[in-house]
């Protein structure tokens, strides 16, 4: 893995991080290309959300700094498996919610954007 496009990654992360944690959907947009959808699992049917509804719940919800919230958000994993291609796992929270995301990358003409996001969250009182 070239360490330049391991620390364009991780920029990209670090994007996410505070956007998600400022409530920020300029920075999300960044980080998350126009294409985007997000995936989750309820009650056993898988969820797909398209980016920019996600970002309208986002706007809506108000922030976790507006909120004095905790901030822990971590890059558990990376992993690149070719030059456009590469998928990190991650840890944050919104407290009470505790997220594990799996985050796929692709590198485009604009750089390192996120294309899809699965995701889980423990609720932990």
């Amino acid at each position: 893995m070239p360490s330049s496009d391991i620390a364009a990654i991780e920029a990209v992360l670090q994007t996410y991080f505070d956007g998600l944690y400022e409530g920020d959907t300029e920075k999300l947009a960044r980080a998350f290309h126009p294409c985007a959808h997000l995936y989750w699992d309820k009650d056993g049917v898988v969820q797909d959300l398209p980016r920019e509804q996600w970002f309208e719940m986002v706007r809506s919800r108000g922030s976790a700094k507006s909120k004095g919230l905790a901030r822990d958000d971590r890059i558990l994993m990376l992993d690149q498996s070719g030059p456009e291609t590469a998928l990190a796992k991650v840890a944050c929270q919104l407290p009470p919610r505790y997220f594990t995301d799996y985050l796929v990358f692709l590198k485009t003409a604009e750089g390192w954007r996120i294309v899809s996001k699965v995701y889980r969250a423990d609720i932990r009182e």
